[in-house]
């Protein structure tokens, strides 16, 4: 359930009423635990954060977090616990234990199935079809996943030990784990589970030929003079625990290392190294002539965009890929230890913040700027509150040459992925047109369809039907089967190509409590404005209070959240104020309209 990211919807601290609540729910969900012990796991006066999470299914789900670990997760208004409560209570669940290999394949979002359950000399504990259990490795009680039994234990022995044993809802080293201090489970040794062995699902499966039984004798430290058996039994555990955590992380970066290995490929050690050198020009330059002390905290990413852009040398592009960091943060991390010029900060969750430079570094000070700066400036226009002059981009709509038009610009010498004006498609269309002869000899409006023509432009259920086009029609055609494009010039920076719809700036107005409005503004850095900037401008035009959060799904985009239906005083600021066209602004009509006299 929480193999992939959540989504947070809020995150509010529990009210006197609720933590009654809660209390009696673990106490009735939970009922070995002792009243000492459900008093530290809910305590009376410590503050408990209740997080409610939408999980990538889409499931309802809230978490009830204790200093900043989650201890218990409340689905379809059942309560279940997290490792990170277990670890201090193991045995307030029925456990089934199995090997470290097949933690490894749950960690990964498998189920546990009953041929690698390992049985202890007891016999398997008691549940009930439905009911919570957990899973533990073999040799440490400490259990590394939580979930519903899909089947008694009347059931399970019937079935000869095959089939589902538990449906797997959380687990050691997934999502909900990584919302808290990412701990480890600590050593809790326990004699019973390393001395079963595993029930045979055939005799010639490999399961049954894994599964001999084992002799294998763990005390408590304290119990043992000479320790050996048990630091063998430790080691032997935390190599399995650290291997599940490489195997967790390697997965997750497969993706990415693919993709710096397919990238290094194409880029040549010199050519790293050039760009390695001119990231670094850009970094001490922006700091050096760009940054002020008051801009501080800055996001990274307008870091990135407002400041190092504007200081690469003319002729040259930055391109953070390029380079052998491959990635912004992992730059920043080694300006940050190695050369100690700035602290980055994440203050708030997944968008991390310049919140401090070292101007008298060495380093920073040794630094020359370029005599040539990479654009010539004008004198910085200043408003009347003593803020510099906002530009808005100069945006330019495009289109690129698609696969299936492509026959119709070869005459051209334009080739798939070329980008041209509007005025330069039909230019070329009525030069190719006029070339095959193709105007209607009685109307001269009317354009004759010839096979490439139709195989370009036509839907296959036109073929039969149309051989004639209006010069209109013809454009408009042509220009649908192409790839749009938008160009952004902004001021002092290099003009950047983005493929598609342009994404306008999104107002919208959302429910926060019983009745409690927020405004949300998105996408305002595609137009070259700093999500501190604007909501520093609302708070002071509206007097209220303005966050930032982070666009779910995306790395470096942030969104404003201020309180109130404001939507009426956004429009203004963006019109008037950063004179973004009204038509790349979507939400002004749901502004609050005056009330008639």
């Amino acid at each position: 359930m929480f193999a992939k990211a959540f989504r947070v919807k809020s995150n509010t601290v529990i009210k006197g009423s609720d933590r009654r609540k809660l209390k009696v729910d673990v106490s009735t969900a939970f009922p070995l635990l002792s009243e000492a012990e459900l008093s530290e796991v809910v305590p009376n006066k410590e503050e408990i954060n209740v997080v409610k999470v939408y999980a990538h299914k889409g499931d309802a789900i809230t978490l009830y977090v204790l200093h900043k670990n989650p201890l218990f997760f409340e689905l379809e208004k059942r309560l279940y616990p997290t490792v990170y409560m277990l670890w201090q209570y193991p045995n307030v669940l029925p456990s089934f234990a199995t090997w470290a290999p097949v933690i490894q394949k749950i960690a990964g979002g498998a189920d546990l199935m009953l041929p690698g359950v390992v049985v202890p000399s007891c016999g398997l504990p008691e549940v009930r079809q439905g009911g919570c259990c957990v899973v533990k490795v073999v040799g440490n009680q400490a259990p590394m996943a939580v979930g519903i039994a899909a089947m008694s234990t009347a059931e399970m022995c019937s079935a000869g030990m095959k089939g589902r044993g538990v449906s797997v809802l959380h687990t050691f080293m997934d999502n909900l784990w990584a919302y808290g201090d990412k701990s480890c489970p600590a050593l809790i040794s326990d004699a019973e589970t390393t001395g079963g062995e595993v029930l045979k699902r055939d005799e010639n499966s490999e399961e049954g030929e894994s599964g001999e039984e084992q002799e294998t004798n763990v005390e408590e430290l304290s119990d043992c003079p000479n320790g050996q058996g048990n630091d063998q039994e430790t080691e032997k555990v935390c190599t399995e625990v650290e291997g599940l955590r490489l195997t967790k992380c390697e997965s997750e970066n497969k993706n990415e290392e693919e993709e710096e290995i397919n990238l290094d490929e194409q880029i040549s050690p010199q050519g790293k190294d050039e760009m390695d050198a001119l990231l670094l020009q850009c970094f001490l330059h922006a700091l050096k002539s760009k940054v002020k002390k008051s801009e501080l905290p800055l996001l990274t990413s307008s870091f990135l965009r407002n400041h190092m852009f504007p200081c690469c040398p003319s002729g040259k592009q930055l391109d953070i890929k390029k380079s052998s960091y491959k990635k912004l943060s992992k730059f920043l991390q080694t300006m940050q230890q190695q050369h100690r010029v700035v602290r980055v900060k994440e203050l708030t969750k997944g968008v991390e913040s310049l919140v401090e430079v070292d101007w008298k570094n060495p380093v920073l000070r040794s630094f020359r700027a370029p005599t040539e700066p990479h654009v010539e400036e004008a004198p910085a226009q200043m408003t009347e509150d003593g803020e510099k002059t906002y530009h808005p981009p100069e945006i330019t709509i495009l289109y690129s040459v698609s696969a299936r038009v492509e026959p119709l610009f070869r005459e051209a010498n334009k080739r798939k992925g070329t980008v041209l004006q509007p005025g330069e498609v039909r230019t070329i269309i009525t030069e190719y047109v006029k070339a095959n002869e193709l105007v209607d000899e009685n109307n001269k409006n009317y354009v004759h369809i010839n096979p490439i023509l139709c195989d370009c432009l036509l839907e296959k259920s036109e073929y039969h039907e149309l051989s004639i086009l209006k010069w209109d029609d013809l454009f408009s055609r042509t220009l649908s089967k192409m790839q749009e494009c938008s160009q952004f010039v902004i001021a002092g920076q290099q003009p950047i190509m983005k493929k598609g719809h342009i994404e306008p700036i999104d107002i919208t107005v959302a429910s926060r409590g019983s009745n409690k409005k927020v405004t949300l503004i998105k996408n305002l850095e595609m137009y070259g404005l700093d999500p501190i900037d604007v909501s520093a401008a609302l708070q002071h035009r509206v007097q209220a209070s303005a966050v930032l959060h982070p666009v779910p799904g995306t790395k470096d985009k942030v969104l404003v959240q201020i309180q109130g239906n404001q939507i009426q005083q956004v429009g203004n600021l963006l019109l008037d104020r950063y004179h973004i066209p009204r038509k790349y602004i979507q939400g002004l009509e749901k502004a609050q309209k005056g009330k008639k006299k």
